[in-house]
């Protein structure tokens, strides 16, 4: 069974950054994507950045310029670099991994923007 446990999470000023990491308990590489989604309150789960097996990343038009995600193959870890955040950056943010067999989660860390 893998796991994934986030961290980094907290509470930061609008304009602020902060940095996720989301350790992987396999060899993350043997993922072909892995990312990062958010649920704010009352709201759907949405993809915010993602990043492949070949190192390439995409993101939602919302954090483009702003978050960054990247990896370390030799911790086994994906980070999530977010800067300028926003208010509506405001959500639990998962870490996610797609083996084309099965979907994996880890358990959330809360990131909350104040205003």
């Amino acid at each position: 069974q893998v796991q994934l446990v986030e961290s980094g999470g907290g509470l930061v000023q609008a304009g602020g950054s902060l940095r996720l990491s989301c350790a992987a308990s396999r060899i993350i590489r043997s993922f072909k994507t892995m990312g990062w989604h958010r649920q704010a309150p009352g709201k759907q789960r949405e993809l915010v950045a993602a990043i492949t097996s070949g190192a390439s990343t995409n993101y939602a038009d919302s954090v483009k310029g702003r978050f960054t995600i990247s990896r370390d193959s030799a911790k086994n870890t994906v980070y999530l670099q977010m800067n300028s955040l926003k208010p509506e950056d405001t959500a639990v943010y998962y870490c996610n991994a797609d083996d084309d067999r099965n979907d994996y989660w880890g358990q959330g860390t809360q990131v909350t923007v104040s205003s």
